[in-house]
């Protein structure tokens, strides 16, 4: 399959979680394709920044309210008319599962729930993107990578939630999008992301850049933890090729999807921050183990032979490009450059690599 996205040139394409991190570097690229993009999502919180570093609330017709409000799901989806959506939406944090279970489970699946009621109401939507997470897999902290057949579950509120969206979500596949014409739909999982213009609290890239910015030490409490690194870019790019398959109707387009990185990219976070460190030119770390620290997983990977083999993607930026291309977009934002220019920048050179 070509790795060409102008198929989305023109197209009425909805992102819920719009105002998050990967929701706003998709609707960078979106807008870059020449996307009609309409995003829908709560009011940016304070630390999701980039949002309006990009200022897509005067470049994208943004629709604020609560996907677990089932009547404002619909009314956005009356409004804007989607042919493609990408579920974003989520309560994306697992120490924030812990404090919260209930909003965690009522925003993960109940607004899951609401926006596959929308679809099914809608005769305009033609491909659905169902965003899960790595996390949806009940993990057994084995070395080798989950595949899209592997068993679900989860341990915490945050892994048990996105496990039960993909349950759902298989109803509804399975009771009313297979026999429907003329549309398709599909779930992806991913994780560990990271990139420039990520605020979030409690994620070691943004606690990294603060210290730095701020001349203090960087803090690692789990500097042995090993996780898959990607650069935000690699899952977005495996949800456009999805979004694409659907839309061409692609044979076996309409299932489960993982995007990860190759193995050789499992790195502990202490590389992750020494890197950085190097990057950003000075810098200094310090170990702050908690033994009563909330569990978190110490491994998880994901297979991406699927993907490879019948989408054409693959991961294009390996683990030290990634850290770099991650810390040189702060680096430049921090300088003085537009956050605009920096990442479009990079979504260039991430298509030009497409086409090798």
């Amino acid at each position: 399959m070509k790795n060409d996205f102008s198929i989305f040139q023109g197209k009425r394409i909805l992102v819920t979680g719009s105002t998050g991190f990967k929701g706003s570097w998709l609707c960078e690229w979106l807008l870059n394709i020449g996307a009609e993009v309409s995003g829908f999502a709560l009011k940016p919180k304070p630390y999701a920044l980039l949002f309006e570093q990009l200022d897509l609330q005067n470049r994208i017709d943004q629709h604020y309210g609560d996907i677990r409000d089932a009547e404002t799901v619909l009314s956005v989806f009356n409004k804007t008319k989607p042919e493609v959506v990408i579920h974003l939406a989520a309560q994306a944090l697992v120490r924030d599962s812990y404090k919260n279970p209930k909003e965690t489970f009522d925003t993960n699946i109940a607004g899951g729930v609401n926006l596959l009621e929308a679809i099914r109401m809608s005769n305009d939507v033609r491909a659905l993107v169902f965003i899960t997470s790595d996390k949806c897999y009940y993990n057994k902290e084995w070395e080798w990578g989950y595949r899209e057949n592997d068993e679900l579950g989860g341990k915490d509120p945050y892994s048990a939630s996105k496990a039960a969206a993909e349950i759902v979500f298989t109803a509804y596949q399975e009771s009313y999008f297979r026999v429907r014409k003329d549309f398709a739909a599909a779930t992806t999982r991913a994780g560990n992301v990271i990139g420039g213009g990520d605020w979030s609290k409690d994620r070691i890239v943004p606690d990294c850049i603060r210290s730095l910015i701020s001349g203090d030490d960087i803090i690692l409490r789990n500097p042995q933890s090993t996780r898959p690194w990607q650069h935000v870019l690699e899952p977005l790019s495996g949800y456009l090729s999805v979004a694409k398959a659907l839309l061409d109707n692609a044979p076996g387009s309409a299932s489960a999807w993982n995007f990860g990185p190759d193995p050789e990219n499992v790195r502990p976070v202490r590389e992750l921050a020494e890197k950085a460190i190097q990057i950003w030119g000075t810098g200094n770390l310090r170990d702050e183990i908690d033994p009563n620290a909330l569990h978190e997983a110490n491994l998880l990977m994901l297979a991406n032979e699927k993907a490879k083999s019948i989408l054409g993607w693959r991961a294009r930026w390996n683990f030290d490009h990634a850290i770099e291309q991650t810390v040189l977009w702060y680096k430049k934002v921090n300088k003085g450059t537009s956050p605009i220019e920096v990442t479009r920048s990079q979504i260039k050179d991430y298509m030009q690599e497409m086409k090798t």
